[in-house]
């Protein structure tokens, strides 16, 4: 085996990018194999992913993240709510939402949601203390 053929064909490396898509900023860095995408909140991910270009372009992005054994991650309040890419496996809400080859994860927007509440509350209690 060559070095070429040894090597991945893609990769990514990141310190301080923002992305924006439709009003919405999104904090990305990545670590060697995963790009973490982080978000303030459910609603933002959401916005960010009916925003995404038609299905044959996404599935070609997320085929082009297998290819080169990486994964996206989408998180919100440091949870993570979806996986695309390499390590990603679709389960039943995911098929389900129409969205494999990317994998929901129910726990991490539960998390996120909570996560969120409980800001929430906690900047609420400042405001009478």
């Amino acid at each position: 085996m060559n070095r070429s053929e040894s090597e991945p064909r893609l990769s990514v490396e990141t310190e301080d990018l923002t992305l924006s898509v439709d009003g919405v900023d999104a904090a990305v860095h990545a670590t060697d194999r995963r790009v973490f995408v982080e978000v303030d909140s459910v609603s933002d991910a959401l916005r960010i992913a009916r925003r995404l270009p038609e299905e044959s372009v996404s599935n070609r992005a997320v085929a082009e993240l297998v290819r080169g054994g990486l994964t996206a991650e989408v998180r919100v309040r440091g949870r993570t709510v979806a996986v695309a890419g390499a390590d990603a496996r679709p389960g039943p809400l995911s098929h389900r939402l129409g969205v494999a080859p990317a994998e929901v994860r129910l726990s991490g927007i539960a998390g996120a949601g909570y996560a969120g509440l409980s800001a929430a509350v906690r900047r609420a209690r400042r405001l009478f203390v």
